[in-house]
This record gives structure tokens, C-alpha cells and sequence, in this order.
């Protein structure tokens, strides 16, 4: 197990209960393959640098992880199918 930094960008136009379903399967990804959730910060509504996808704001969730090679390739392609995440990160930590 390796220590990770993540972020994601969840639709601004998201509701309350969506943007927690988001937060909460994104976390399932890595407790269901053995990782830990280390710490989730939830930053809110922020500007982003450029438009993505026609936004141009964006709910950030930053998180801390102990996860496997697995979680790690499965967290990449979660969140490139997902229909409301628009931008993510996984480094190490």
C-alpha cells in the first residue's frame, strides 16, 4: 500500500445529495479494495483556471489515501466514466 494525494471536480450544478452519492463512491472505490480513507476535504464552489466542459466553476474534494495498484487503476477509470466528475487527480504522496 502507497500513500496518495488525490483530487477530483464534481458539475457545480450537481445537488447537495448528488454531490455526496459522488464523494461517497468515489471513497468506496479504495475501501472496497483493501486502501483507507486518510482524511476528505471538501473545499466547495471555486472558480476554475479555464472552462472545462462549459463550467466554469467547479466543486472541489481533495483526499488522502492508503491504497493497491488496483484501487488506483480502478479510482482512473471511475472517474473517467462518471458523469459528473470533470477533472481528477491520483498522485503519490
Amino acid at each position: 500500500m502507497k500513500k496518495y494525494l488525490g483530487m477530483y471536480i464534481i458539475r457545480p450544478d450537481f445537488t447537495e445529495e448528488q454531490i455526496k452519492a459522488t464523494i461517497d463512491d468515489l471513497n468506496k472505490i479504495f475501501t472496497d479494495r483493501g486502501g483507507e480513507i486518510l482524511s476528505v476535504e471538501e473545499w466547495g464552489i471555486k472558480e476554475l483556471a479555464y472552462e472545462i466542459q462549459d463550467f466554469k466553476k467547479g466543486y472541489y474534494v481533495k483526499f488522502f489515501v492508503n491504497a493497491n495498484n488496483e484501487a488506483v487503476a480502478e479510482y482512473d477509470r471511475i472517474c473517467n466514466i462518471k458523469e459528473g466528475v470533470i477533472r481528477h487527480i491520483l498522485v503519490k504522496d
